[in-house]
């Protein structure tokens, strides 16, 4: 398949690392421009110069701000004003025990990984209608399906990303505008090898706590290994091209199997 992604623009929220920069780079390579984000100027700069040496002539656009705000998402409109690709990656996760987190906490992560996409959605969607053709995408995880002991205030935060993405999905109905999740199963980046040395012992080499952190605490996992995230930006360079048209309101999983489901 011939993903084409010319005369597109784009924005991946919290792209200066991980799953976001593999995305700010897939998508440079399928020909888009891309807004990379971040919450300061130093760490947009460093990663638009990663994109931009693995994909030479990259159309990169430094888009520092804290989309967590509404005075930073407005920053980004301001910035883009005709975006045809939204891909709400911005997300926060740590374990902490379900009675000892707070109602700060609660916030917090509801704040960050919930209503930043929606801000940023209800800012470009209304623009992607009137031009009838646009993409929404919004990196769910497992976690919305399998609710983490360790974690319930991260799950939770993605099961109603869930929820978002099919109501403005709905709400984008027949004018060519897609709305989509894409549920990312455990994915090997640094925030996530911190995650796991929380788990595990902190002593052991890396590719051994990998192993048994799949082990004791990610056992259905039919993958048996940490997904790679240029794994997860390819199906999002998918669900962001012409060729994904028919797919909106989805839930789409790139889990390894992790959910041990036969429907998404």
């Amino acid at each position: 398949m011939d993903i084409d992604l010319r005369t597109r623009t784009a924005l991946v929220t919290g792209s200066t690392q991980g799953i976001g920069l593999a995305i700010a780079t897939t998508l440079a390579r399928a020909g888009a421009v891309v807004a990379v984000n971040g919450r300061t100027e130093e760490k947009v700069a460093r990663a638009v110069e990663a994109v931009s040496a693995d994909v030479p002539g990259a159309e990169l656009v430094p888009a520092a701000a804290d989309v967590t705000t509404e005075e930073g998402a407005g920053r980004i409109r301001e910035l883009l004003p005709d975006l045809d690709v939204l891909v709400n990656n911005l997300g926060i996760f740590g374990a902490e025990e379900a009675l000892a987190i707070t109602d700060d906490e609660w916030r917090r992560y509801f704040e960050v990984n919930v209503l930043s996409a929606v801000r940023l959605t209800r800012g470009f969607l209304p623009g992607m209608k009137d031009r009838r053709w646009g993409r929404v995408l919004n990196i769910a995880s497992d976690s919305a399906v399998v609710i983490p002991a360790e974690m319930i205030h991260y799950g939770v935060s993605k099961t109603a990303l869930l929820a978002v993405s099919r109501g403005f999905a709905k709400e984008a109905a027949g004018t060519g505008v897609t709305v989509n999740s894409v549920i990312a199963g455990p994915t090997h980046t640094g925030g996530v090898e911190d995650f796991v040395y929380q788990l595990v012992d902190r002593d052991l080499p890396w590719e051994e706590a990998q192993r048994e952190f799949m082990r004791l605490h990610r056992p259905q996992s039919l993958l048996q290994r940490l997904i790679e995230p240029e794994e997860i930006a390819n199906m999002v360079a998918y669900l962001s091209s012409p060729l994904a048209s028919a797919t909106t309101g989805a839930a789409v999983r790139v889990d390894g199997g992790y959910v041990d489901s036969i429907l998404p």
